[in-house]
């Protein structure tokens, strides 16, 4: 089952819409065929290792992370795979949330006379998939604040500059984090200040980078834009605030964005639980934010930030420096969002931690 998860999070960031699941058929002591969930879903990571192995997958025993799927989507179930290939035993690592699995799963491979184990490395398993589990239980992404800051928390100078503030290493890890991710997530302001590309730049996974999403509530984003630019190659969502401006709308589409429209928020702006909303419901699983600073207090107001990935160099830029969070309006200590330590390592110079929401914390 350890080999089965780390098949699966090969999935992370290209299996969505669909959960990232890993399984290792073994027959007679021997490993005979080994998958994952491919690009976009399909095959499933049953089918893929059942293919692998061919005829010795009769009589096998299929570990597999999460139950597998029992009704018709855009392929068959993969109970029906495992139980025409002949798989004597399935040891099962979480159950699918999904209401079209949820047990079902379970029970069509029992009804089969299939010997099938649950529970084993549930935690693990459970924690590998929480991006599709929050997105069936809460219909909405997994989400995780990236922040690069200096030790007082500050993201840039006064005048703007960033580039840069983390060393190489945190900024590769950063990279990674795009790598792992269904889609990435800026503010306006961000975009506008800084024309970035949100593209993975880790040689070998250029092709890993996720969807770009900029929360523009007016349609403001330049045709120029690097962004736009490049929205043909790699997907590009505008999450506006409808009903969006018929004009802006057709050249942005023109130019191969996606235009997105929710409701209205504070101020008129888009209002984060609704984008959230609309990015699940489009298949979205697990959401990096990466910039700015009022997203970054917007999605942590809100309650919907699950995790945060915090890198952070040893320098200080002080309070004319810009903040990585802007206000959040708290008074009393009681009220902040709080979140405990995951990970913690030394890059070179640079410190990255990695924290989770506290348990009982909206």
């Amino acid at each position: 089952m350890a080999l089965a998860l780390v098949l699966g999070r090969r999935g992370l960031g290209n299996a969505w819409p669909n959960p990232a699941v890993g399984c290792v058929l073994v027959r007679d002591g021997r490993i005979v065929g080994r998958g994952w969930t491919q690009p976009g879903g399909r095959p499933h990571a049953e089918v893929h290792a059942l293919l692998q192995a061919g005829e010795a997958a009769n009589g096998a025993t299929a570990y597999v992370t999460l139950e597998p799927c029992a009704h018709y989507g855009h392929t068959a179930p993969c109970t029906h795979a495992l139980i025409a290939a002949g798989v004597r035993r399935v040891v099962l690592g979480a159950q699918d949330p999904d209401p079209r699995v949820d047990g079902k799963g379970i029970a069509q491979l029992r009804q089969a006379r299939i010997h099938v184990i649950t529970g084993v490395l549930a935690r693990e398993c459970a924690e590998a998939n929480a991006g599709f589990f929050q997105r069936v239980r809460d219909r909405r992404p997994l989400v995780t604040l990236k922040l690069a800051t200096s030790l007082d928390g500050r993201i840039a100078t006064s005048s703007g500059e960033s580039k840069w503030i983390t060393n190489e290493q945190a900024r590769a890890q950063g990279q990674a984090l795009r790598a792992r991710h269904d889609a990435i997530l800026i503010g306006m302001s961000t975009a506008l200040a800084d024309d970035p590309l949100l593209t993975c730049r880790l040689p070998g996974l250029e092709a890993r980078s996720p969807v770009r999403v900029v929360l523009d509530s007016r349609l403001r984003l330049p045709l120029e834009s690097r962004l736009v630019a490049s929205a043909r190659s790699v997907p590009l969502w505008l999450v506006t605030v409808g009903p969006a401006d018929p004009d802006r709308h057709a050249a942005l589409t023109e130019a191969g964005a996606q235009v997105v429209e929710v409701s209205a928020g504070a101020a008129g702006r888009t209002d984060m639980r609704e984008a959230l909303a609309a990015l699940a419901a489009r298949g979205v699983t697990r959401l990096l934010i990466e910039g700015g600073g009022e997203v970054a207090a917007s999605a942590l107001r809100a309650g919907l930030v699950d995790a945060v990935a915090h890198f952070q160099a040893p320098l200080v830029l002080g309070q004319d420096g810009r903040p990585g969070v802007q206000a959040l309006g708290l008074n009393r200590l009681a009220d902040a969002p709080r979140f405990v330590q995951d990970r913690l390592r030394t890059l070179v110079t640079d410190i990255e931690a990695t924290y989770i929401r506290a348990a009982g914390r909206d």
